[in-house]
């Protein structure tokens, strides 16, 4: 009893309660955060990792602007039933270039972290146009007007060099074919051999959605189909010792 009844002080004098949180928060900040300033890095270097595509982050921004987020979080937890179902554990090198992130904090349909490469372009076309059609039980909206929409990359260049002031690795060359870039990558006919050079050769290059020029929905489903594909997790070997 002589604990709790020192413990009915704190609860009966709001000062002294207010102090003693301040006090229990500030330990708790310190002990998360101190460890920080020690490292070498926080995010682990990953073979395979690259910057978006111009097309790539177009997609991103329709993503983003349709709450796509709000559903299809892309954090795979390192839990057995999610490993199984959606593949590997997501790592942090995978989030780096994201500003903000797309982890999520809710499922209402499946993870999209690994999503890219699992269904075909058609799929992907189908399925926003119709979800229903190709996922019975789903309740997702139909985004078949993002095919109507279309987009000539005409800041890509301006939002790819917003995204180099806070980290992402953009070359003043890439910022400089951004432009070319973003018409190239939905046109397998072009002459993509910077955009390969730029990006690396797995970069998927075709007509996304079938149509002709270029839509939101080509941008979307080039990002949809980069998702989890950069990381060769069949050579992948975790660092443990940082």
């Amino acid at each position: 009893m002589g604990i709790l009844d020192k413990h009915k002080v704190l609860e009966t004098n709001a000062t002294l309660l207010l102090i003693f949180s301040l006090l229990v928060v500030t330990i708790g900040g310190i002990v998360q955060l101190a460890p920080l300033f020690y490292l070498e890095n926080t995010i682990e270097d990953v073979e395979g990792m690259r910057p978006y595509t111009p097309l790539e982050m177009a997609g991103r921004e329709v993503y983003i602007r349709e709450g796509c987020y709000v559903c299809h979080s892309q954090m795979i937890r390192p839990m057995r039933d999610e490993v199984e179902r959606y593949g590997h554990y997501s790592l942090a090198a995978e989030s780096k270039y994201d500003h903000p992130f797309q982890w999520g904090s809710k499922r209402t349909g499946p993870d999209l972290a690994r999503v890219g490469g699992r269904y075909s372009d058609e799929w992907h076309v189908d399925h926003m146009r119709n979800p229903q059609a190709v996922v019975p039980e789903s309740i997702m909206p139909k985004y078949g007007f993002l095919e109507r929409k279309k987009i000539d990359g005409k800041y890509i260049g301006e939002l790819m060099a917003t995204n180099a002031l806070v980290g992402v690795p953009y070359t003043e060359d890439m910022i400089a074919n951004a432009k070319a870039d973003f018409a190239a990558q939905a046109d397998p006919d072009s002459d993509y051999d910077g955009l390969l050079e730029r990006y690396g050769d797995k970069v998927n290059v075709r007509n996304f959605d079938g149509q002709a020029g270029i839509s939101e929905a080509d941008a979307l489903i080039a990002y949809l189909q980069m998702l989890g594909t950069l990381v060769d997790f069949s050579t992948f070997n975790p660092d443990m010792h940082r």
